[in-house]
């Protein structure tokens, strides 16, 4: 996905480049292409130079076995394996396979990491995006079915039942991925970090001047990083968005985006633009938001109340932004070309 779905706020912070010192007493910062995005890890406090190398080493190391578009990850030997046989994998993609089949069981299938046909037919964020024939799509919806993925845990296997099937990890793995770098930058000691992967924006730890951190939600009918509102959040969270602007393509006058319907085998349009999720987790963000984003409005508003501790902030075509209760708390709308809905 693009950077700049999210704008992090650090009024306060001169950001520089990475170099070599024993500790970051003045900010640090890195940015390396991974995920398919531009990922920046900012050292606020604490950390060196071996934190930043560690956390980006693990990055490599989730994309070259979660990546759905590279070869030779171990996700494509999984799909190429479909019908044929149980393939091994690593603990870490084993989990993110498994969590991705839970969101998918509890959306009743509008999050479906076995999306990987309808995702490879349409080809979206990529040179040769196109609309489907009617027949391809039709072929395509026959070979989604979460029922058919079959895990062992105890082998850590992964097992794709019927030939043609795909899994497609993109809603989900970048959201681990975010969980995984807090994780180092606890062990390395750092005392607080900004990490955006690509607009999946987690701050860590807390702020030197004891004030909360401002993330800005992205204005989605503008691409240039402007910002409709203001998060402020406290400690380690993560504020993750699923928008019609992070990957899409034009054709006969017709924006198509990327995120796709699993009954249509189409961009699901239910007049949602964006979804933002607030919570302590990436991994459970990254999945809810684009959960939410496909199942709509009223559904969706259901569905984040069943995961206590989040927070969603919707925008829908008509420039209305809906709060889930309590999300007033920590948003504040700044464009006055957006409403807030009763």
């Amino acid at each position: 996905m693009p950077a700049s779905r999210l704008t992090a706020l650090l009024c306060a912070a001169v950001l520089c480049g990475a170099c070599a010192r024993p500790a970051a007493e003045q900010p640090m910062t890195d940015s390396r292409y991974m995920l398919g995005t531009v990922c920046t890890i900012t050292l606020l406090s604490g950390g060196n130079d071996a934190v930043l190398g560690a956390a980006f080493a693990r990055l490599a190391e989730i994309e070259g076995r979660m990546s759905a578009n590279k070869t030779g990850t171990m996700l494509e030997k999984v799909n190429e394996a479909a019908g044929k046989g149980p393939v091994a994998v690593s603990e870490d993609l084993y989990t993110v396979i498994e969590r991705a089949l839970a969101f998918a069981e509890a959306s009743g299938g509008a999050f479906d990491p076995t999306v990987g046909p309808l995702v490879k037919l349409w080809e979206i964020g990529f040179d040769d995006a196109k609309v489907p024939s009617e027949a391809g799509i039709r072929n395509a919806l026959t070979l989604l079915g979460r029922k058919d993925v079959v895990l062992d845990g105890k082998a850590k296997t992964v097992f794709l039942k019927r030939p043609g099937m795909r899994l497609d990890l993109g809603a989900i793995a970048k959201g681990y991925a975010g969980d995984e770098v807090v994780r180092i930058l606890g062990e390395g000691k750092v005392g607080s970090a900004i990490v955006d992967l690509g607009g999946n924006i987690v701050t860590f730890g807390k702020k030197a001047d004891g004030k909360p951190w401002r993330v800005g939600v992205q204005n989605p009918f503008d691409s240039r990083g402007d910002y409709i509102g203001i998060l402020k959040v406290d400690g380690t969270m993560a504020v993750v968005t699923s928008g019609v602007y992070e990957r899409f393509f034009e054709e006969n006058g017709k924006r198509y985006h990327h995120i796709l319907d699993t009954t249509t085998g189409r961009p699901v349009e239910n007049g949602i633009v964006s979804v933002t999720i607030i919570a302590p987790s990436s991994f459970d963000a990254d999945g809810l938001s684009t959960s939410v984003f496909a199942l709509g409005l009223g559904k969706g508003f259901e569905f984040v109340a069943r995961y206590p501790g989040m927070h969603a902030v919707i925008i829908d075509s008509n420039s209305r932004v809906y709060l889930t209760p309590g999300t007033s708390t920590v948003f504040q709308l700044v464009d006055t070309s957006f409403s807030i809905a009763e």
